[in-house]
């Protein structure tokens, strides 16, 4: 080939007349107008869309998310939003903005209702992942928005799936609903700024994928001169703050590697580090350590300290706890021991709060003992809770809390009823019951046709129960007043 059919614009027009003449470009825009303008359809896949994601970060739950992304109901009016740009059709812009708009007050509105009526207000690994957006965010969504826009001219549906997954619009704005419900503006913030990279990041590409197959053909050198400039600063205007966040991540990587070095040289060859704790947003910078070695230095703190000040030109707030082991058998396993102890009593006070965050209290009103592993809090009156929701919220803390035992004591809650299947009662509202019994530990009023079986179920568990006046065919249970004396 010669130098001339190389040149660009003989690629160009190849790529005008081989690749874009056959793309329908009616039927696209036509497509894009349906699709990304307020309806109820679209105002209905918002709030379904928005309830199962922040579903999916209290659990945690990737699969639940998942879930969410693939309904993506904010994608077609941030493809309309770049298609409008691409073909400076301000009538499509206003649609797009506005249907995009309120899809995202709804999302976010929704989603802080449903956190501030929640037990649950923790900060996941799904919440936490989504707040520290970085510049590989932002090439994600560009890469993505590529594939987006080419399956939406090639009318390519299969590949809008794994764009919808890889995008991920809902979950960053439930989120944002998040940090406004907890009032964490941290949390809001990020995810905000998460959210904004994808939309912009995806409606500049599509405005860019668009003029690549033609549309907006009839625009002048002026105005797609203005379109280039508007496409380039926006993403400029986003991958400098995102590239300091990935400069941040890249240089907290290396001071990790830094710290540890230093922690590390001041004590003999067969010493070792049995934890490293750095907190990077305090500031001072917060090391905390613990090192098993068979001497102890008493200068330890003060080395280590000169030294990561020295390598990260910063003051730091360290301490260094040292566990002696010697030579002799079973040394190593006992300081061991201890340091895990010194870990155990860290994860207790974990433990405390999270539990005193569940039942409404304070963390001093939770009772936790590391040694027997067991933590018990008198949980407060939740408007509408239930037994049933008490032992829920019981399991929830006991599945997260590494073999620790935990009891949570409700108020007088609701019982439930118990319906039976012949002469089996059901079982799941049975052991709500016994195990309210068992917290409470006041007595249980029994009614209903087969009263006797339930009482006799309940006396076995050692809850005092008693047949009260009523009858029909599910069993109903109440509390009653302790018996006098």
């Amino acid at each position: 080939m010669t130098q001339a059919t190389l040149s660009p614009l003989s690629l160009w027009r190849w790529w005008r007349h081989t690749l874009t003449a056959n793309v329908d470009h009616a039927a696209v825009l036509a497509r894009v107008a349906d699709e990304a303008r307020w309806s109820s359809r679209y105002a209905f896949l918002i709030v379904i869309s928005v309830l199962i994601s922040i579903l999916g970060l209290l659990l945690p739950s990737s699969a639940v998310l998942i879930g969410a992304m693939l309904i993506s109901p904010l994608m077609m009016p941030i493809i309309g939003l770049g298609f409008g740009l691409a073909t400076f059709d301000l009538a499509e812009i206003k649609r797009a903005t506005f249907a995009l708009a309120a899809g995202s007050v709804i999302a976010i509105l929704l989603s802080a209702g449903f956190v501030a009526l929640s037990p649950v207000q923790t900060i996941t690994t799904e919440i936490a992942i989504r707040t520290k957006p970085n510049l590989f965010d932002l090439l994600v969504a560009l890469l993505s928005a590529v594939a987006g826009g080419y399956a939406l001219v090639r009318g390519r549906g299969e590949t809008v799936v794994g764009v919808a997954i890889a995008i991920a619009l809902m979950p960053p704005l439930a989120v944002v609903g998040f940090g406004i419900a907890t009032t964490n503006p941290t949390v809001a913030g990020g995810a905000l700024l998460l959210f904004l990279t994808n939309l912009v990041t995806i409606a500049l590409t599509a405005a860019l994928m668009g003029r690549l197959y033609g549309f907006g053909g009839h625009l002048s050198p002026s105005q797609t001169r203005l379109q280039g400039f508007l496409i380039v600063a926006g993403l400029l205007a986003l991958a400098v703050p995102l590239g300091i966040a990935l400069r941040q991540i890249a240089w907290e990587a290396i001071a990790q590697r830094q710290i540890r070095d230093a922690v590390r040289a001041p004590f003999p060859r067969d010493a070792r580090i049995s934890q490293l704790d750095i907190d990077f947003e305090r500031k001072p910078l917060r090391i905390r350590a613990v090192v098993l070695t068979p001497t102890l230095h008493g200068d330890a703190d003060a080395r280590t300290r000169a030294a990561v000040t020295d390598s990260l030109g910063a003051p730091v707030d360290l301490h260094i706890d040292q566990v002696r082991i010697g030579l002799e058998t079973g040394s190593t396993e006992a300081a061991q021991i201890a340091a895990a102890q010194t870990s155990e009593t860290r994860y207790g006070d974990d433990l405390r709060n999270r539990l005193a965050l569940v039942a409404g209290v304070t963390p001093e009103a939770v009772v936790a003992d590391s040694g027997t592993r067991r933590a018990q809090v008198r949980a407060t009156t939740l408007p509408g809770a239930t037994a049933a929701a008490y032992r829920a919220l019981e399991q929830r803390v006991a599945a997260a809390s590494q073999g620790w035992t935990i009891i949570l004591i409700p108020p007088t809650a609701d019982l439930p009823t118990i319906a039976f299947d012949g002469d089996t009662p059901d079982a799941e509202a049975l052991a709500t019951a016994i195990w309210a019994g068992q917290r409470v530990a006041l007595p249980i009023g029994v009614s209903g046709a087969q009263a006797e079986t339930v009482i006799a179920r309940l006396t076995e568990a050692g809850i005092t129960a008693e047949r009260v006046p009523g009858a029909g065919a599910t069993v109903t249970l109440t509390w009653q007043a302790p018996a006098r004396r």
